[in-house]
């Protein structure tokens, strides 16, 4: 059974349209990576899945209850953890749990309970006491990711959760992920501007630009929509974007681009002959001092997809 639903969504703020006809299925269960450079839709689309927007037409269900029809049921089944930090920096982290558990409908005993293993769970037990303006920035997404789960959501929402967070908290907002998924069944929507999270932690990936669908389906199903098999990186000891105009013109080649001195060359590796590439290298007299075939990475075929890095 799906637990989320999102079909034919589409959104305009005045003349400008922000998402055309977007449509997917999350399965129970799933980590679920939404990603795109900055103005593709994201926000918004997290904005109309939980309610806080209404689209201009189409329609979003959490759990088969959908949210602008059924909105207190829908939400009933919801945490958010967003982007910006929703607390209350004069109170201690105990109370900020206690302050929000309210709204939930959690009371007494079970209030308290579900507080301690919301502090158990994001590493802050032992800071639960002290005012959270004495926090780190890394802390205060931790307690931010504690209220979000008190109430045992059925789908998680985290947009950009590790924003500005120390490796320590980053590690502990990963295994808190992985632990919640995998104990609970919890289905998580993730966001985020760094790829390798992503590729670490999704199993679907939805690719949006420009408020339209780009990619979506597992990470393998992506690559082979945009025909990368490899990436070869080539270091040399003079390059030019002549040269780069060149290797792009090759049987095989879907794109190349270089980086810190670094090309690479996103390849199809039933189309591509390497043998071409070292006569190219050997006539525009072109040193290769190093020379490496890796797998495709999810943010290079994002690059290619959208033609975009992911932080623009």
């Amino acid at each position: 059974m799906a637990s989320v639903i999102v079909k034919n969504v589409t959104k305009r703020f005045d003349d400008k349209l922000v998402l055309d006809n977007i449509s997917f299925e999350i399965k129970k269960g799933d980590i679920f990576g939404l990603i795109g450079p900055n103005g593709a839709g994201k926000s918004t689309l997290i904005n109309i899945i939980t309610g806080l927007l209404k689209a201009n037409s189409g329609e979003a269900s959490i759990g088969g209850y959908s949210i602008s029809k059924e909105p207190l049921k829908a939400k009933g089944l919801l945490g958010l953890v967003p982007q910006e930090l929703a607390l209350m920096e004069e109170l201690s982290a105990y109370d900020n749990l206690e302050y929000f558990g309210a709204f939930y409908g959690l009371g007494g005993k079970l209030l308290k309970e579900r507080i301690e293993e919301a502090l158990q769970v994001t590493g802050l037990s032992d800071r639960k006491k002290e005012k959270i303006k004495k926090f780190s920035g890394g802390m205060k997404r931790r307690l931010n990711l504690a209220v979000a789960i008190m109430h045992r959501p059925k789908v998680l929402i985290l947009d950009e959760p590790t924003v500005g967070v120390d490796p320590q908290s980053r590690n502990y907002i990963f295994e808190f992920i992985k632990k919640i998924n995998k104990e609970n069944n919890t289905t998580i929507i993730y966001t985020s501007h760094y790829m390798e999270e992503v590729e670490q932690l999704c199993n679907s990936i939805f690719i949006l630009d420009l408020g339209k669908e780009i990619a979506s389906g597992s990470k393998s199903t992506i690559k082979a929509m945009a025909s990368i098999h490899g990436t070869i990186k080539l270091s040399l000891e003079d390059v030019n974007e002549e040269f780069i105009l060149r290797i792009k013109e090759l049987p095989g080649v879907k794109d190349c681009f270089i980086k810190e001195g670094i090309v690479s060359i996103f390849i199809d590796e039933e189309k591509f002959n390497l043998e071409k590439l070292m006569l190219l290298s050997i006539d525009k007299k072109k040193k290769i001092k190093s020379f490496a075939v890796e797998e495709a990475s999810l943010e290079e075929v994002f690059l290619s997809l959208t033609g975009k890095k992911l932080r623009d």
